[in-house]
């Protein structure tokens, strides 16, 4: 691909992913709220926090980019489990993910123009049941308080604590960058 993207993400593991895939971008990112209607399905939750990123970004250029936005969240049981406020709220919901199976939903949204692909990709990730130590431990060397449930899979805690990935392992990173790289090549 020669047309440089516009990344509407500050993500350090999406910004990876995208040069792991040899996909050139610039980031612009604009602050917008991640608030959703109640009554949307869960699955599509992401997608809609995905498409406003990428429309505010959209506002912003003068000329048409293809623009990529992004947005993951944890699944536990129909409960979105966010980014943790603090390390109470880590180390609580690292507990409740403990022994269970969750998934991990990435929202994308590509916009060119008129033009929009966007989906959702669903990964399934069981813990194996983690000590109380292992939780604090975790927490306390690795800080994942700007990840949705509390941890990233390519960290301690995923090496130590998955037992099975069912799916896209990149996508619990951030980005499931095979499907992202076959929608670029649709525009």
């Amino acid at each position: 691909m020669s047309e440089r993207i516009i990344l509407a993400s500050q993500s350090p593991r999406r910004k990876q992913l995208l040069e792991w895939a040899e996909v050139e971008f610039d980031v612009l990112v604009k602050e917008t709220d991640e608030l959703y209607p109640s009554t949307l399905p869960v699955e599509k939750v992401p997608v809609y926090i995905a498409r406003n990123k990428a429309l505010a970004v959209k506002d912003e250029l003068s000329h048409e980019r293809i623009i990529l936005a992004a947005d993951t969240i944890v699944v536990l049981k129909d409960e979105i489990i966010g980014k943790p406020s603090g390390r109470n709220a880590a180390l609580q919901t690292l507990s409740k993910l403990s022994g269970q199976t969750h998934q991990v939903i990435t929202g994308v949204a590509l916009l060119k123009g008129d033009e929009e692909i966007s989906f959702e990709d669903i990964t399934k990730v069981e813990f194996h049941t983690l000590t109380q130590q292992q939780i604090e431990y975790y927490v306390d060397h690795y800080k994942p308080y700007d990840k949705a449930g509390a941890y990233a899979i390519q960290e301690w805690i995923g090496v130590i604590g998955i037992k099975r990935v069912e799916g896209d392992f990149y996508n619990v990173m951030g980005l499931p960058v095979s499907r992202v790289v076959k929608a670029l090549k649709q525009f």
